[in-house]
């Protein structure tokens, strides 16, 4: 008995018994329908060992979305909690439990797979390429991805949920204040998870710089191209510095090290700075690609090319360089003197330029435009406002004196996610309804999908507006309770309605799918938004191989100039076409990471070592395995291609 109480949740709850329950009634649930349905081959084939890069691409989206949605519930009962005084629906331990899983899931399990959706789904095709340079270690990003996500989600039923924070400071997050193996959950599955990341940022950066189409330089490449490629440097050099940190957090849990400990020579603050050198990149790994989505949409619906190109990109260059030195106003409170905390402050105000360059780029190229208010549209223009509030008020924390007020309150709570709702959920949101059509062959409701935007425009404004006066008045954030004297009822209940109204928000763009899966027209052509750069040049459904013919590129907007320029995209014989074959081996490493996670976490050795071995294993069967992929024949081409009515040649 004494080795399986290891597993047993420290802190026990009705609710966290129901999501026991819920969790095995579910994948009884999903396993029983597969079986009965006899699907388990056709996910082997087809899922499990693809390594397209659409179809992987997919998975990082259904993954985002059930990720957005587990994120959502620890956000509703964090504001449940909230919306009176004195609330009980959560204890102090399960309060610190859920705001940490919720920062962790939304940044980490949310909003990563859905930019490596993008990435995935439109990067290859903008860029007139067949597939990413190495598809294989594409399939072993996302199942790395996932075995992390996952075993970080089995947290809260098995040995209990990490409860030190998003960022787990340290000691806070040492042996002596964080005693259940929660932290370790935290250490390992983001570790497993950020290896796959990395993995990403090689094979998108040599993508886009080997593989691009005849005629494609760099400076005519689309704009969702230049900002994944600039973030993915980012991430080559950001993601590495996360690695070895939670190497040596991991290493002090498990094997009394003493790297971020405050005896025994070792030093605290060095794990606040590791993060943040790796936390603040991050979060313009997040927003370059959206500022890249957002610039694809608002040009379409302008009917306008995208005012100021070159210093679109230039602005994001001098934000992926500026972005590596704002760290430390994170911490201007914990003491590393008035001319760090200057210097700090002008290079943090200093990154608001570019940012600002950006804003006014997308108001021109809307300024005389032909506007088409689609759902996509929608998103992007209210991001413009919503954002910008985000922006000012992030230039008030980057004053370091100011910051000593503002600096764990509710404030900087408001600040966060005016920033990250608008300029990467709303991103993901307008990318979502944008491409759904070139992917899934159908597109979603526009009634339901304003409907949506609407709802969750207002939630927002609603649930985070109120949290600067709060903050500003002295509501201290990661405090589970208060009391009636501070006066912060009322505004903190006008939060959860906010935060409700959002919710509503996202259960009806659950219902926009279900409801275009049924009603919408399938015979939508392979361009319905008369869009402007090549991925709108393809089939919809897109084919295996993407192009039948490698498109020849004259400009930024190559299906525009196609379109309204007599410019030949697709010219010379169909050839035969290379391409790789499937493989269960990243699968299987998937699953081998996470025995290896689970049994670090627990100290279990002998299963770890076993999955080593087992992770070499398949290293080792790659390295000599012979696999030159497979040819795509003229003649299946010409089969494929004419099956196709009125798409391109």
């Amino acid at each position: 008995m004494e080795f399986f109480e290891r597993f047993a949740v420290p802190h026990p709850s009705p609710m966290i018994y129901a999501s026991m329950v819920a969790i095995g009634l579910v994948v009884i649930g999903i396993v029983f329908g597969i079986t009965y349905f006899k699907k388990w081959g056709y996910l082997w084939r087809e899922w499990f060992t693809t390594v397209d890069h659409k179809k992987i691409g997919i998975m990082y989206l259904i993954s985002a979305l059930l990720m957005l949605f587990r994120g959502g519930a620890d956000a509703i009962l964090m504001r449940l909690q909230l919306s009176s005084p004195d609330m009980e629906i959560l204890d102090a331990q399960h309060y610190n439990e859920i705001f940490t899983t919720h920062g962790v899931v939304m940044i980490i399990f949310m909003a990563m797979p859905f930019i490596f959706a993008f990435m995935n789904l439109v990067v290859p095709l903008q860029i007139g390429a067949r597939d990413v340079a190495f598809p294989r270690l594409n399939a072993l990003s996302f199942w790395l991805f996932f075995a992390g996500a996952m075993l970080f989600n089995i947290s809260f039923v098995v040995g209990g949920s990490p409860d030190a924070g998003w960022t787990s400071y340290f000691p806070l997050a040492g042996n002596d204040f964080s005693t259940s193996v929660g932290t370790n959950y935290y250490m390992i599955a983001i570790q497993i998870s950020g290896i796959g990341s990395l993995m990403t940022g090689i094979n998108m950066i040599t993508t886009i710089l080997k593989m691009r189409a005849p005629g494609m330089t760099l400076m005519k490449m689309p704009m969702f191209t230049w900002s994944a490629f600039i973030a993915n440097v980012i991430i080559v050099f950001a993601f590495p510095v996360l690695t070895i940190a939670l190497l040596m957090g991991t290493t002090d849990r498990l094997f009394a090290t003493n790297f971020f400990t405050t005896t025994n020579g070792g030093m605290d603050m060095l794990w606040a700075n590791f993060f943040w050198v790796w936390g603040h990149p991050e979060v313009y790994i997040l927003i370059l690609p959206a500022f890249g989505l957002y610039s694809e949409i608002i040009s379409t619906f302008s009917s306008r090319n995208l005012y100021g190109y070159k210093s679109m990109v230039g602005s994001m260059v001098l934000i992926s360089l500026l972005s590596f030195l704002v760290w430390t106003h994170h911490f201007f409170t914990m003491g590393q003197g008035a001319l760090t905390n200057s210097i700090f402050s002008v290079t943090t105000m200093a990154i608001a330029v570019p940012t600002g360059v950006k804003i006014f780029n997308w108001l021109f190229t809307m300024y005389k435009g032909k506007i088409r208010f689609t759902v996509p549209m929608l998103y992007s223009i209210g991001f413009i406002p919503l954002f910008t509030v985000g922006g000012v008020t992030g230039v008030m924390l980057a004053m370091s004196a100011a910051d000593y007020q503002f600096h764990n309150t509710m404030f900087l709570v408001a600040h966060f996610h005016n920033t990250i709702i608008p300029g990467v959920v709303f991103a993901m949101l307008a990318g979502l309804t944008y491409y759904w059509p070139k992917f899934f062959g159908f597109m979603l409701n526009e009634k339901i999908g304003k409907w949506s935007f609407w709802l969750l425009s207002v939630g927002f404004v609603l649930a985070f507006f109120p949290m600067y006066i709060t903050g500003l008045d002295g509501q201290a954030r990661r405090m589970y309770t208060y009391s009636e004297a501070t006066g912060f009822g009322p505004l903190n209940l006008m939060s959860f309605f906010g935060a409700a109204l959002m919710a509503i928000a996202f259960v009806t763009i659950v219902y926009n799918i279900l409801y275009s899966i049924k009603n919408s027209p399938r015979n939508i052509g392979n361009d319905p938004w008369d869009a402007r750069s090549l991925e709108w040049a393809t089939h919809t459904p897109v084919p295996e191989y993407n192009f039948a013919r490698l498109p020849q590129v004259a400009s930024s907007e190559a299906y525009w100039d196609a379109k309204k320029n007599g410019h030949k995209l697709f010219t010379g014989e169909l050839k035969d076409i290379h391409m790789p074959n499937n493989s269960g081996v990243p699968f299987i490493m998937g699953i081998i990471f996470f025995v290896a996670g689970f049994s670090f976490i627990f100290a279990l050795w002998v299963p770890a070592v076993i999955a080593l071995i087992g992770i070499f294993a398949c290293m080792a069967l790659r390295s000599f395995e012979l696999d030159h992929g497979r040819h795509i024949h003229v003649k299946e081409i010409k089969e494929i291609e004419s099956q196709y009515e009125g798409g391109a040649k």
